[in-house]
């Protein structure tokens, strides 16, 4: 099944943009986990994604309903919305591990070092 992105487009034609301010708050272009294609489809299709993520709205025509199944795990992402929303849904719910260089633990007292640099031998 061949599927265009304006057809897709019109299949999820949403009137409001969509922003996550509480994650992404410079903007998912800005944000440097999605591409330029990605941040546009979520900006513009995201009220309608989120609406059919949470079960707000009832899908309306068959790229929704694909959606869905796609949402809830019965199919895999075929077109590009599908996989912006499932990247988006990776990047706000998945907790992601920081490495850091230093350790947590620190050293709790500092050492007292009572050995002698100079012997007793040497003189000055």
């Amino acid at each position: 099944m061949s599927i265009d992105i304006s057809s897709l487009r019109q299949a999820f034609a949403s009137q409001r943009q969509f922003y996550d301010d509480q994650n992404f708050p410079r903007g998912f272009g800005r944000s440097g986990h999605f591409t330029l294609l990605e941040a546009d489809i979520l900006e513009q299709h995201g009220v309608i994604l989120k609406g059919l993520y949470n079960k707000t709205l009832e899908p309306q025509n068959e790229f929704q309903t694909q959606f869905v199944q796609v949402v809830t795990g019965n199919l895999e992402a075929t077109n590009p919305i599908e996989r912006a929303w499932i990247k988006y849904l990776k990047q706000t719910t998945c907790k992601t591990k920081f490495h850091t260089l230093f350790g947590r633990s620190r050293i709790a007292s500092p050492t007292s070092q009572s050995v002698e640099y100079y012997s007793e031998s040497d003189s000055l």
